[in-house]
């Protein structure tokens, strides 16, 4: 087992577990805040025991449990335009910026269209949409979801020219109190779809996110005093940073190094 997927495997078993219902009204945080953390396994470790120990002040941790398990592959499909408008307005930092995604929920078999944007405050705001079996991602009903959810929240129109441009997947765990949501991935593989490239992440470190309604949590202190500092990484744009160097922003260069040491 990849060294990454066992330590969040250790650490989700050692969490009491809590069921997604209860995750969902305790921690859903479709608006929030979020800090990514490219952490080594050891560093992991010792931060999720801390963060799960029963004696912890305020309660531990728990980990999200589904039909007995606690971590699960996820599997998505990013969709950009053929010059890559979305990746270069994230590149750029422009205040209208967003990612387009179909997630596979593989273990259940769930779908879902995503459209992730970025708020006035700097704070990510997910909007999504269930995908029936069969149905394409860019059906009349996801693209029309878009329309909706670009025009009321930007005052902009939707990309008509939207095509596929990189998969990914990997395994999730997630470390959950009340209005705190910690996810913990691991094994990150990412497919170029143009090309048919592929990379996969270094194989000891787990990727770290934090997301809360306010701005710096118990983990962000945690890990800062483990002397791991956020780093500007997101999949999509890493994943194909990595994949294409040509695209690589400086400001994301030091993170695609550390995740994708092969690529590079």
């Amino acid at each position: 087992m990849n060294p990454a997927v066992r330590a969040l495997a250790r650490a989700a078993m050692a969490a009491r577990p809590v069921p997604l219902a209860d995750v969902q009204a305790r921690a859903e945080l479709l608006a929030r805040f979020d800090r990514r953390y490219l952490v080594p396994v050891e560093v992991f470790a010792a931060f999720a025991a801390e963060l799960t120990d029963r004696r912890r002040p305020g309660g531990p941790f728990a980990a999200l449990c589904i039909n007995g398990r606690r971590w699960f592959r996820y599997r998505s499909v990013h969709y950009d335009t053929p010059d890559l408008r979305l990746f270069h307005d994230h590149r750029q930092g422009r205040r209208l910026r967003y990612t387009i995604r179909e997630r596979l929920y593989e273990d259940t078999g769930e779908r879902q269209f995503e459209i992730k944007l970025t708020g006035r405050r700097g704070e990510t705001v997910k909007h999504r949409q269930p995908l029936l079996p069969g149905d394409p991602a860019l059906g009349a009903a996801p693209r029309g979801f878009l329309a909706s959810v670009l025009d009321r929240t930007y005052g902009i129109a939707a990309p008509a020219d939207l095509g596929r441009a990189l998969e990914t997947d990997y395994t999730r765990a997630t470390l959950v109190a009340d209005g705190r949501r910690i996810t913990c991935d691991a094994a990150l593989h990412c497919r170029d779809l143009e090309s048919g490239r592929t990379v996969r992440a270094d194989g000891g470190l787990v990727l770290v996110e934090t997301r809360t309604a306010g701005r710096l949590t118990e983990a962000d202190r945690l890990l800062n005093g483990y002397g791991v500092q956020a780093a500007a990484f997101g999949k999509y744009c890493g994943g194909l940073s990595a994949l294409r160097p040509d695209l690589t922003a400086d400001r994301w260069r030091r993170a695609v190094r550390t995740t994708f040491p092969a690529a590079v």
